[in-house]
């Protein structure tokens, strides 16, 4: 599976201010809360879009588990992941206290969709089974996907994926009211990243230790449909902080 780039729309570099395609020309909202457009709503998930990973853990056996996971966010070096408490991937967690946060760009999406519908847990419970999911013991080939292994932690990495984020679980909050994370449904966790590697395509030509975000295409998921990173909407004033100021 390869990770080479594939967009081969106009380099943004390319692109002249106030032209149609410029990320400079001025932008003006598309929606506004006082023109009785706005409607109430109770949607049952409120996936508005958020990165995609794999998230490689193991058992107490020492057997892997790669499982998609579209719950997440970063503050830092920790990344916040919200996983199924009754999950093996949440079982692993717990159990192992290690992963592996394997980021695909949007080249990789037909390795995170062969794994979607899949679990570790045997058997099925029956609320998954009646939702189209199987157990899959094997879900590195059942992804199409190779194993590597990682320099820190025990899970092995993804080799095929351009982003691989190594992490130690630290706190576990359990969601929805529930006591603990024995007796919850879902549960937020805390990782500490503490080593990332990533592919030389989308690392930065002028800075060895940061991302070029124009080469980096990250696989979305907006209600349940994967998306990949369009242009860049405008320059952004917060980008005038140099990064190393957040170390």
């Amino acid at each position: 599976m390869s990770i080479t780039p594939q967009h081969t729309g106009t380099p943004l570099s390319e692109l002249s201010p106030g032209s149609p395609s410029s990320p400079h020309s001025p932008r003006s909202p598309r929606f506004r809360a006082d023109d009785g457009s706005h409607t109430t709503i109770d949607p049952a998930i409120l996936y508005f879009g958020s990165a995609v990973s794999l998230l490689s853990t193991l058992d107490e056996s020492g057997h892997p588990n790669l499982a998609p996971n579209s719950s997440i966010w970063w503050l830092g070096h920790t990344a916040v992941v919200g996983v199924g408490a009754r999950s093996q991937t949440g079982r692993n967690l717990l159990a192992t206290r290690e992963v592996v946060i394997n980021l695909p760009s949007s080249d990789e999406v037909d390795a995170v969709d062969r794994l979607a519908l899949t679990t570790g847990r045997d058997p099925v419970s029956p609320r998954k089974a009646a939702a189209g999911y199987r157990h899959v013991h094997d879900k590195f080939g059942e992804g199409g996907v190779h194993p590597m292994p990682s320099e820190l932690v025990a899970p092995p990495r993804v080799a095929e994926f351009p982003v691989h984020l190594e992490g130690r679980v630290g706190a576990v909050h359990p969601m929805n009211g529930a006591v603990d994370a024995q007796q919850a449904d879902v549960l937020a966790v805390e990782i500490e990243v503490v080593r990332v590697h990533v592919h030389e395509r989308i690392r930065s030509r002028e800075h060895a230790n940061r991302i070029d975000p124009e080469r980096w295409r990250p696989l979305v998921l907006s209600f349940q449909r994967f998306f990949e990173l369009g242009r860049e909407a405008r320059p952004s004033r917060l980008a005038s902080i140099d990064e190393e100021w957040y170390r």
